[in-house]
Protein backbone atom coordinates (compact mmCIF):
# COMPACT_ATOMS: atom_id res chain seq x y z
CA UNK A 1 0.00 0.00 0.00
CA UNK A 2 1.22 3.57 -0.64
CA UNK A 3 2.65 5.30 2.42
CA UNK A 4 0.76 8.53 3.14
CA UNK A 5 2.53 11.02 5.41
CA UNK A 6 0.68 12.84 8.17
CA UNK A 7 0.83 16.45 9.34
CA UNK A 8 0.98 17.40 13.00
CA UNK A 9 -2.03 19.28 14.36
CA UNK A 10 -1.81 21.99 17.01
CA UNK A 11 -3.52 19.73 19.59
CA UNK A 12 -0.95 16.92 19.28
CA UNK A 13 -2.92 14.71 16.91
CA UNK A 14 -1.91 14.10 13.29
CA UNK A 15 -3.84 14.02 10.03
CA UNK A 16 -3.10 12.01 6.84
CA UNK A 17 -2.21 14.35 4.00
CA UNK A 18 -4.53 12.71 1.46
CA UNK A 19 -8.13 11.86 2.29
CA UNK A 20 -11.16 10.66 0.39
CA UNK A 21 -13.74 13.33 -0.34
CA UNK A 22 -17.24 11.83 -0.47
CA UNK A 23 -19.62 14.51 -1.77
CA UNK A 24 -21.92 13.94 -3.72
CA UNK A 25 -21.80 10.15 -3.22
CA UNK A 26 -24.72 8.70 -1.27
CA UNK A 27 -26.07 5.38 -0.04
CA UNK A 28 -24.59 2.31 -1.71
CA UNK A 29 -22.38 4.44 -3.94
CA UNK A 30 -20.76 6.00 -0.88
CA UNK A 31 -20.38 2.63 0.84
CA UNK A 32 -18.70 1.04 -2.19
CA UNK A 33 -16.37 4.02 -2.72
CA UNK A 34 -15.28 4.17 0.93
CA UNK A 35 -14.69 0.42 1.18
CA UNK A 36 -12.67 0.49 -2.05
CA UNK A 37 -10.57 3.43 -0.89
CA UNK A 38 -9.76 1.83 2.45
CA UNK A 39 -8.76 -1.41 0.75
CA UNK A 40 -6.38 0.59 -1.44
CA UNK A 41 -4.72 2.21 1.57
CA UNK A 42 -6.70 5.36 2.37
CA UNK A 43 -7.11 5.95 6.08
CA UNK A 44 -8.65 9.44 5.98
CA UNK A 45 -12.32 9.86 4.98
CA UNK A 46 -14.23 13.16 4.89
CA UNK A 47 -18.02 13.46 5.16
CA UNK A 48 -20.63 15.91 6.50
CA UNK A 49 -24.20 16.07 7.72
CA UNK A 50 -25.12 18.19 4.69
CA UNK A 51 -23.79 15.56 2.30
CA UNK A 52 -26.52 13.16 3.42
CA UNK A 53 -24.09 10.26 3.15
CA UNK A 54 -22.85 9.52 6.66
CA UNK A 55 -24.85 6.28 6.69
CA UNK A 56 -23.24 5.17 3.44
CA UNK A 57 -19.80 6.18 4.67
CA UNK A 58 -20.37 4.23 7.87
CA UNK A 59 -21.38 1.15 5.90
CA UNK A 60 -18.20 1.45 3.85
CA UNK A 61 -16.12 1.64 7.01
CA UNK A 62 -17.74 -1.55 8.32
CA UNK A 63 -17.26 -3.43 5.06
CA UNK A 64 -13.57 -2.58 4.87
CA UNK A 65 -12.96 -3.82 8.41
CA UNK A 66 -9.96 -1.57 9.03
CA UNK A 67 -9.19 -1.24 12.77
CA UNK A 68 -10.73 1.96 14.12
CA UNK A 69 -7.41 3.19 15.52
CA UNK A 70 -5.97 3.27 11.98
CA UNK A 71 -8.71 5.53 10.64
CA UNK A 72 -9.07 9.31 10.56
CA UNK A 73 -12.74 10.21 10.09
CA UNK A 74 -13.96 13.78 9.62
CA UNK A 75 -17.53 15.02 9.67
CA UNK A 76 -19.07 18.49 9.69
CA UNK A 77 -22.14 20.08 11.22
CA UNK A 78 -23.79 23.19 9.85
CA UNK A 79 -26.31 25.93 10.58
CA UNK A 80 -29.05 23.91 12.26
CA UNK A 81 -26.50 22.85 14.88
CA UNK A 82 -25.07 26.29 15.65
CA UNK A 83 -25.56 27.86 19.09
CA UNK A 84 -27.24 26.71 22.31
CA UNK A 85 -25.22 23.46 22.46
CA UNK A 86 -27.10 22.20 19.39
CA UNK A 87 -23.82 20.70 18.17
CA UNK A 88 -24.16 18.01 20.86
CA UNK A 89 -27.22 16.55 19.14
CA UNK A 90 -25.63 17.15 15.75
CA UNK A 91 -22.61 15.07 16.63
CA UNK A 92 -24.70 12.36 18.28
CA UNK A 93 -26.67 11.98 15.05
CA UNK A 94 -23.47 11.81 13.01
CA UNK A 95 -21.94 9.17 15.28
CA UNK A 96 -25.08 7.06 15.06
CA UNK A 97 -25.17 7.24 11.26
CA UNK A 98 -21.44 6.51 11.00
CA UNK A 99 -21.58 3.72 13.57
CA UNK A 100 -18.72 5.25 15.55
CA UNK A 101 -18.05 6.21 19.17
CA UNK A 102 -16.01 9.28 18.20
CA UNK A 103 -14.76 11.18 15.16
CA UNK A 104 -11.18 12.24 14.67
CA UNK A 105 -12.10 15.70 13.42
CA UNK A 106 -15.32 17.68 13.82
CA UNK A 107 -15.65 20.77 11.63
CA UNK A 108 -18.14 23.62 11.61
CA UNK A 109 -19.10 23.53 7.93
CA UNK A 110 -19.76 27.27 7.40
CA UNK A 111 -19.27 30.29 9.68
CA UNK A 112 -22.66 31.92 8.87
CA UNK A 113 -21.33 35.12 10.51
CA UNK A 114 -24.63 36.99 10.27
CA UNK A 115 -26.03 34.58 12.86
CA UNK A 116 -23.29 35.40 15.37
CA UNK A 117 -23.21 31.83 16.67
CA UNK A 118 -19.99 30.27 15.43
CA UNK A 119 -17.99 31.23 18.54
CA UNK A 120 -20.41 29.58 20.96
CA UNK A 121 -20.61 26.56 18.65
CA UNK A 122 -16.84 26.06 18.73
CA UNK A 123 -17.00 26.33 22.53
CA UNK A 124 -19.44 23.41 22.43
CA UNK A 125 -16.96 21.59 20.17
CA UNK A 126 -14.31 22.07 22.86
CA UNK A 127 -16.52 20.39 25.42
CA UNK A 128 -17.19 17.48 23.06
CA UNK A 129 -13.43 17.20 22.62
CA UNK A 130 -12.93 17.16 26.40
CA UNK A 131 -15.52 14.37 26.63
CA UNK A 132 -13.62 12.24 24.10
CA UNK A 133 -16.31 12.26 21.42
CA UNK A 134 -14.04 14.29 19.15
CA UNK A 135 -10.26 14.06 18.87
CA UNK A 136 -9.71 17.40 17.10
CA UNK A 137 -11.91 20.38 16.28
CA UNK A 138 -11.82 22.71 13.32
CA UNK A 139 -13.69 24.83 10.83
CA UNK A 140 -14.52 24.89 7.15
CA UNK A 141 -14.83 27.86 4.79
CA UNK A 142 -13.60 30.31 7.45
CA UNK A 143 -11.85 33.50 6.39
CA UNK A 144 -9.10 35.16 8.49
CA UNK A 145 -11.63 37.65 9.91
CA UNK A 146 -13.79 34.78 11.20
CA UNK A 147 -10.75 33.08 12.72
CA UNK A 148 -9.71 36.36 14.37
CA UNK A 149 -13.15 36.67 15.96
CA UNK A 150 -12.88 33.11 17.23
CA UNK A 151 -9.47 33.76 18.75
CA UNK A 152 -10.33 37.14 20.28
CA UNK A 153 -13.71 36.22 21.74
CA UNK A 154 -12.98 32.69 22.93
CA UNK A 155 -9.24 32.09 22.64
CA UNK A 156 -9.92 29.20 20.24
CA UNK A 157 -7.45 28.31 17.50
CA UNK A 158 -8.92 25.43 15.45
CA UNK A 159 -6.69 22.56 14.38
CA UNK A 160 -7.90 22.63 10.76
CA UNK A 161 -9.50 25.03 8.29
CA UNK A 162 -10.96 23.27 5.24
CA UNK A 163 -11.35 25.65 2.30
CA UNK A 164 -11.68 25.53 -1.48
CA UNK A 165 -8.21 25.36 -3.07
CA UNK A 166 -7.06 24.28 -6.50
CA UNK A 167 -4.45 25.72 -8.89
CA UNK A 168 -6.90 28.37 -10.09
CA UNK A 169 -8.07 29.27 -6.55
CA UNK A 170 -5.00 29.68 -4.35
CA UNK A 171 -6.42 31.37 -1.24
CA UNK A 172 -2.93 32.58 -0.35
CA UNK A 173 -4.03 35.10 2.29
CA UNK A 174 -6.04 32.47 4.13
CA UNK A 175 -3.25 29.91 3.87
CA UNK A 176 -0.73 32.41 5.25
CA UNK A 177 -3.01 33.23 8.17
CA UNK A 178 -3.54 29.55 8.92
CA UNK A 179 0.19 28.79 8.79
CA UNK A 180 1.07 31.73 11.02
CA UNK A 181 -1.41 30.50 13.64
CA UNK A 182 -0.59 26.79 13.52
CA UNK A 183 -3.76 25.80 11.65
CA UNK A 184 -3.52 23.05 9.04
CA UNK A 185 -5.24 23.99 5.78
CA UNK A 186 -7.27 21.35 3.94
CA UNK A 187 -8.25 21.65 0.27
CA UNK A 188 -11.75 20.73 -0.81
CA UNK A 189 -12.17 20.13 -4.55
CA UNK A 190 -8.36 20.11 -4.96
CA UNK A 191 -8.68 18.96 -8.59
CA UNK A 192 -11.30 21.57 -9.47
CA UNK A 193 -15.05 21.51 -9.07
CA UNK A 194 -17.63 19.44 -10.96
CA UNK A 195 -17.17 19.86 -14.69
CA UNK A 196 -13.89 21.73 -14.28
CA UNK A 197 -11.42 21.42 -17.14
CA UNK A 198 -8.46 21.94 -14.84
CA UNK A 199 -6.78 18.64 -15.67
CA UNK A 200 -6.81 19.52 -19.36
CA UNK A 201 -4.76 22.66 -18.76
CA UNK A 202 -1.58 22.60 -20.90
CA UNK A 203 0.64 23.75 -18.02
CA UNK A 204 -0.56 21.01 -15.70
CA UNK A 205 -0.30 18.39 -18.42
CA UNK A 206 3.27 19.47 -19.22
CA UNK A 207 4.35 19.32 -15.58
CA UNK A 208 2.80 15.87 -15.16
CA UNK A 209 4.25 14.55 -18.43
CA UNK A 210 7.76 15.58 -17.38
CA UNK A 211 7.38 13.39 -14.28
CA UNK A 212 5.60 10.58 -16.16
CA UNK A 213 2.53 11.15 -14.03
CA UNK A 214 -1.10 12.00 -14.66
CA UNK A 215 -2.32 15.62 -14.45
CA UNK A 216 -4.27 14.81 -11.28
CA UNK A 217 -1.16 13.40 -9.63
CA UNK A 218 0.79 16.51 -10.56
CA UNK A 219 -1.84 18.76 -8.98
CA UNK A 220 -2.12 16.68 -5.80
CA UNK A 221 1.66 16.55 -5.45
CA UNK A 222 1.64 20.34 -5.59
CA UNK A 223 -0.86 20.46 -2.73
CA UNK A 224 1.27 18.07 -0.68
CA UNK A 225 4.54 19.93 -1.24
CA UNK A 226 2.89 23.15 -0.06
CA UNK A 227 1.87 21.56 3.24
CA UNK A 228 -1.82 21.15 2.44
CA UNK A 229 -4.14 18.24 3.14
CA UNK A 230 -6.04 17.33 -0.05
CA UNK A 231 -9.44 15.63 -0.27
CA UNK A 232 -9.99 14.42 -3.84
CA UNK A 233 -13.31 12.70 -4.50
CA UNK A 234 -13.46 9.58 -6.65
CA UNK A 235 -15.66 6.50 -6.73
CA UNK A 236 -13.44 4.73 -9.27
CA UNK A 237 -10.84 2.37 -7.74
CA UNK A 238 -8.25 3.10 -10.45
CA UNK A 239 -8.58 6.85 -9.89
CA UNK A 240 -8.59 6.42 -6.12
CA UNK A 241 -5.30 4.51 -6.37
CA UNK A 242 -3.86 7.15 -8.69
CA UNK A 243 -4.76 9.96 -6.29
CA UNK A 244 -3.01 8.17 -3.45
CA UNK A 245 0.26 7.60 -5.30
CA UNK A 246 1.74 11.09 -5.08
CA UNK A 247 4.40 10.69 -2.42
CA UNK A 248 7.12 8.91 -4.41
CA UNK A 249 8.11 11.84 -6.65
CA UNK A 250 8.70 15.59 -6.33
CA UNK A 251 7.92 18.67 -8.34
CA UNK A 252 10.57 21.32 -8.81
CA UNK A 253 10.08 24.82 -7.45
CA UNK A 254 9.54 25.89 -11.05
CA UNK A 255 6.81 23.27 -11.48
CA UNK A 256 4.99 24.44 -8.37
CA UNK A 257 5.30 28.07 -9.46
CA UNK A 258 3.93 27.21 -12.90
CA UNK A 259 0.90 25.45 -11.41
CA UNK A 260 0.32 28.29 -8.96
CA UNK A 261 0.52 30.73 -11.85
CA UNK A 262 -2.89 29.47 -12.96
CA UNK A 263 -4.58 31.49 -10.19
CA UNK A 264 -7.82 32.96 -11.51
CA UNK A 265 -9.97 33.32 -8.38
CA UNK A 266 -12.85 31.32 -9.80
CA UNK A 267 -14.78 30.56 -6.64
CA UNK A 268 -17.29 27.73 -7.14
CA UNK A 269 -18.85 27.84 -3.69
CA UNK A 270 -20.81 30.61 -1.97
CA UNK A 271 -19.15 33.50 -0.17
CA UNK A 272 -18.62 32.59 3.52
CA UNK A 273 -19.42 36.18 4.52
CA UNK A 274 -22.94 36.03 3.10
CA UNK A 275 -23.85 32.34 2.76
CA UNK A 276 -26.64 31.28 5.14
CA UNK A 277 -27.36 27.58 4.89
CA UNK A 278 -28.72 27.76 1.35
CA UNK A 279 -26.53 27.27 -1.67
CA UNK A 280 -24.32 24.58 -3.14
CA UNK A 281 -23.01 21.78 -0.99
CA UNK A 282 -19.25 21.67 -0.53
Amino acid sequence: MPSVPSLQLNDGSSIPQIGLGTWPLRGEDAAVAVASALELGYRHVDTAVRYGNEDGVGEGLRRAGVPREELFITTKVDGEFQGDDKAVAGLEGSLKRLGLDYVDLLLLHWPLPQRGLFVSTLQTFQRLQDEGKVRSIGVSNFKPAHLETLAQEAGIVPAVNQIQIDPTIQRLEQRRYDAEHGIVTESWSPLGGPGAALLEDPTIKAVARARQRTPGQGVLRGHAQQGLVALPKSATPARQAENLEVFDFELSDEDVAAINGLEAGNRIGPNPDTMDFAGPLS
